[in-house]
């Protein structure tokens, strides 16, 4: 499965999710392709390469694709993260609630300020960073989101690495590169740099492609 494939199955899961909260069983091509921004052809394709079927008429049912694309997206493993780093972007991706429908839980923040970790008032709990390796094990954490100030990127995905934590998505403006660890296995880290993005889109709506 491609990148791109990737994408659209992780789309077609959310949208799936979505319509078995308002009580619908099944399900066409070409209402998933309106969630996706593809053609029904693509759906079905892509199902197709996945060995999954549904009937001619009858469309799939909602129940066993949730199945099928949960296996593939790995939903059967431990999808909770943790945040290093609760200051604004931290704060805010612990408050938002949109991961939930797809399995994704944010378990904890870690920071070095006791007067955050120390508040109550957030949905999960905050822990001085001194008690990373302790919670990863704990609580079963797959991936670690780091929003802390640039100098300290590059401690902070040490710290997580150590603790075996092998997910990283980096918010800093620090690009942090894949390092293999002594068996071998190399992180996943995704490097989320907000105003290269905005960069990038103020310059194509200068220079529109052709």
């Amino acid at each position: 499965m491609n990148t791109d494939q990737l994408i659209r199955i992780t789309r077609y899961y959310r949208s799936l999710n979505r319509l078995k909260t308002i009580g619908l069983e099944k399900v066409f091509a070409n209402n998933l392709a309106d969630a996706a921004g593809v053609s029904a052809a693509i759906v079905r394709k892509d199902f197709s390469q996945l060995s999954i079927y549904g009937q001619k008429r009858g469309g799939y049912q909602i129940a066993d694709l949730l199945v099928s694309l949960g296996q593939l997206l790995g939903k059967g493993d431990s999808q909770n993260c943790i945040i290093i780093g609760c200051g604004r972007i931290g704060k805010a991706l612990m408050h938002y609630t949109g991961f939930e429908p797809d399995g994704i839980r944010i378990v904890a923040g870690f920071d070095s300020d006791p007067a955050i970790f120390n508040d109550t008032t957030h949905p999960v709990p905050i822990y001085p960073i001194s008690r990373l390796d302790e919670v990863v094990k704990n609580l079963d954490v797959s991936v670690g989101i780091i929003t802390v100030p640039e100098q300290a990127a590059s401690d902070s995905y040490e710290r997580l690495l150590k603790a075996g934590v092998m997910g990283v998505m980096n918010f800093t403006p620090i690009t942090l590169k894949p390092v293999a660890q002594e068996d071998g296995s190399l992180p996943v880290v995704h490097n989320i740099n907000i105003a290269l993005e905005l960069e990038q889109i103020f310059y194509e709506l200068k220079f529109p492609k052709q």
